[in-house]
């Protein structure tokens, strides 16, 4: 009895021991990347954030709906409900319409306010985040204000934002000017996409909070095929900018026909969301596999930018690699010469990586 006794304490001590030190690892992991966070979060917010404006610094000190929205999602991750609160209560007097949806560009002027909005059109991915946001903030300090007001945005973007082309169900990326009419009687219109707006995160955040969910799920799945889809040129990147008639593709009435500074955020949407599809991926990770990786190529002629990534870009590429094949993944620091895009590329790679970290 005393040899099947001391067996069994045997058995079970060892696993207690491994559970444990488990337990401690992972909780000192998740502590360490929260100390890590938080102290990237205070460089950002002190580059960027001004009384409730998040600054572009890389583009004339503009501020767009994308910028609120992101800062806004880095302040609630943070902890921080008084910066969010002034991030979104600027966001709130300014940018957003009465609609509910938000005019996407502010440019400085003397009277800082309203009349600085030199474009009324929305941008759809910065709707998605402002919403994400406030959902996140609601669940975090108990604010049912924060559900409502995400809540309206929601509907918005329901009533406005939705489109079908053939099977695919899209997201404008703007109420206006993105659906190009067929010139011919019976022609199918062109719409314009830009898959990066498709926040899959938020969209599966959204899809909860809404009484459309089964909308959403369409809206997530479509999105998938498309980039599944819409690969182009010897790299089979896709596109910031795209056309879709019906259910093909086209160049016309786009932006751009570059894989750049849009596009690189489709593969960290997908690994954030959970999408495991190791095909979707692979293009991507060859592409970052070059020695020295171009910041732009355009995917119809193959001509590349003669400057490397941001180190945002950078990061995003280290953080996908992490996401879905485990590689280690490293950050690169928040200094006064990172722009605002490549801080806030490095920011929501760190936020992905916590919300996917158990």
């Amino acid at each position: 009895m005393v040899i099947v006794v001391t067996q069994k304490r045997e058995m079970k001590w060892p696993r207690l021991w491994l559970l444990t030190v488990l337990v401690c690892v992972l909780s000192s992991c998740t502590r360490h990347e929260n100390t890590a966070f938080n102290n990237a979060y205070q460089g950002y917010k002190a580059l960027f954030i001004d009384a409730g404006r998040v600054v572009d610094t890389g583009n004339q000190n503009v501020s767009h709906s994308e910028s609120q929205g992101y800062g806004m999602l880095f302040s609630v991750v943070a902890g921080d409900q008084q910066t969010f609160d002034s991030i979104w209560q600027w966001t709130q007097a300014t940018l957003q319409r009465k609609d509910k949806l938000f005019s996407w560009r502010y440019v400085p002027c003397e009277s800082a306010d309203k009349n600085c909005i030199d474009d009324d059109n929305n941008a759809s991915d910065g709707d998605l985040l402002i919403a994400w946001a406030l959902l996140r903030a609601a669940a975090k300090w108990d604010e049912p204000r924060y559900q409502d007001e995400a809540t309206n945005i929601i509907k918005a973007v329901e009533t406005s934002l939705f489109y079908q082309s053939g099977d695919y169900h899209l997201l404008l990326p703007g109420e206006f000017g993105f659906i190009h009419q067929g010139e011919e009687k019976q022609a199918q219109d062109t719409v314009q996409i830009n898959l990066s707006y498709w926040v899959f995160p938020a969209i599966n955040a959204l899809a909860k909070a809404s009484n459309q969910p089964k909308r959403w799920q369409q809206l997530f799945d479509s999105g998938v095929s498309l980039i599944n889809r819409a690969r182009f040129g010897a790299h089979q990147l896709p596109p910031d900018w795209l056309g879709i008639k019906g259910e093909t593709f086209t160049f016309e009435h786009t932006l751009s026909q570059d894989y750049g500074f849009n596009a690189c955020r489709i593969p960290l949407h997908l690994a954030w969301a959970g999408v495991n599809a190791p095909n979707v991926y692979s293009a991507f990770l060859s592409w970052w596999k070059q020695g020295s990786v171009p910041a732009t190529v355009n995917v119809v002629t193959g001509e590349a930018a003669d400057y490397e990534m941001s180190a945002g870009m950078k990061t995003v590429a280290d953080t996908v690699a992490y996401l879905i094949n485990q590689q280690a993944v490293s950050f690169n620091q928040i200094n006064r010469h990172t722009d605002y895009y490549s801080a806030s590329l490095i920011m929501l790679s760190r936020v992905a990586v916590m919300d996917t970290t158990i």
